[in-house]
C-alpha cells in the first residue's frame, strides 16, 4: 500500500518536511516513490507547497494520506476541490467555489488573530492589575 506522508529533513531543532508518496513498509526517512510537496512548520505562518496534480494522481491510484498530511492538504483546499470534481462540477463552477472558499478561510484566519490579540491584551491588563495590588 502506498502512503502519502512526511519525510523529515532540515537540521536539529529546525525541521523541514518533504511530502512524499512512499511504500507503507519503508521507514520514515527511507525509500520513497516521489516528492509531491514541502512543509515548513517553523515559518510564520507555516508554509505548505503541494504539487496538486501529483497528489490527485496518487490519491486516485489508492494512496492513503496520513492524518497530518490530510490536514495539510485540507488547508490548501485540495480535498474540497477533489470533492467538487467527483460531484461532476464544471471547471468554472469549481474555480468560483474555490474563490469563495479562499475568502472564507481568510476571514476565519483574521477572526482567530483578532480573538488572540484580545485575549493577549486582557491577560496583560489582568497581570498589570495584579502587580499593582488590585488598584486601578
Amino acid at each position: 500500500m502506498v502512503k502519502i506522508r512526511l519525510k523529515r529533513a532540515g537540521r536539529k531543532k529546525l525541521p523541514v518536511y518533504q511530502i512524499v508518496a512512499a511504500d507503507a513498509r519503508s521507514p520514515r526517512d527511507g525509500k520513497f516513490l516521489e516528492v509531491i510537496g514541502h512543509y515548513q512548520p517553523t515559518a510564520k505562518p507555516h508554509a505548505v507547497t503541494i504539487k496538486k496534480d501529483r497528489v490527485i494522481y496518487w490519491m486516485q491510484t489508492g494512496a492513503q494520506p496520513t492524518d497530518t498530511v490530510r490536514s495539510l492538504i485540507r488547508t490548501t483546499g485540495l480535498l474540497y476541490e477533489m470533492r467538487l470534481q467527483k460531484m461532476g462540477r464544471s471547471e468554472a463552477e469549481i474555480s468560483a467555489e474555490m474563490d469563495r472558499w479562499q475568502l472564507q478561510q481568510t476571514e476565519r484566519r483574521q477572526k482567530r488573530l483578532a480573538l488572540k490579540s484580545r485575549r493577549r491584551s486582557a491577560k496583560k491588563e489582568a497581570e498589570a492589575k495584579a502587580a499593582t495590588g488590585g488598584e486601578a
